[in-house]
């Protein structure tokens, strides 16, 4: 059902003229679990997301509220995403995607935590799940449109995705310094996509 469903997304995106440009897609693993951290600012980067990597499918961490709202908790289901309830995290905020990147499974997580393009403290999220797995992280930004209103307006979208990296930090300090580092990668890859961007429109 997944391929099925990112595959009529991809074509609506692409009729659209919302399907994302993507850059430096050799940085992506071509086997293995790994995780994408990617940049939030609406949930058209969602879609942008998993179907840019498609064969290959990614199995979202979302929270548990997105899937009570009609049409979009149906849209995130049949793409693979799993509820994570983060006013009172569990152990299967850990264990579920864990247990996936040991499957060998792309994981998607947004580290913001939520859509805000102004750029809120990254949670560490990502960065533990990553640590505990020994899995490496990509890091992903995205620029574009944002909401079904704006790909109605035709507008388009751009992904970049940065060199993957493992945290080989350990423990607390090495969380909270792999936290900055994925911080500083996600700021730097948006002022790199907004340089294409801008050259590519000129």
């Amino acid at each position: 059902m997944y391929k099925f469903t990112a595959n009529l997304v991809k074509l609506i995106l692409k009729l659209s003229g919302s399907k994302a440009r993507v850059y430096e897609e050799q940085n992506l693993p071509t086997d293995g679990g790994f995780i994408i951290a990617c940049t939030h600012t609406g949930y058209v980067d969602i879609l942008n997301l998993g179907v840019s990597v498609l064969p290959r499918e990614i199995h979202f961490m979302a929270k548990k509220q997105l899937f009570d709202i009609k049409g979009l908790g149906w849209l995130i289901d049949h793409l693979n995403a799993f509820p994570v309830d983060r006013d009172n995290p569990g152990p299967s905020v850990i264990k579920v995607p864990s247990q996936l990147l040991k499957e060998g499974k792309i994981v998607g997580i947004f580290p913001s935590g939520t859509r805000n393009s102004e750029g809120s403290d990254l949670k560490q999220g990502a960065i533990t799940i990553a640590q505990l797995s020994k899995t490496q992280i990509v890091p992903a930004a995205y620029v574009g449109a944002r909401n079904a209103g704006d790909v109605f307006k035709r507008g388009k979208g751009y992904l970049i995705y940065g060199e993957p990296f493992y945290v080989t930090g350990k423990g607390k300090e090495g969380r909270e310094e792999f936290t900055h580092h994925l911080e500083h990668e996600l700021i730097a890859l948006t002022e790199e996509l907004n340089k294409r961007i801008a050259a590519d429109k000129k």
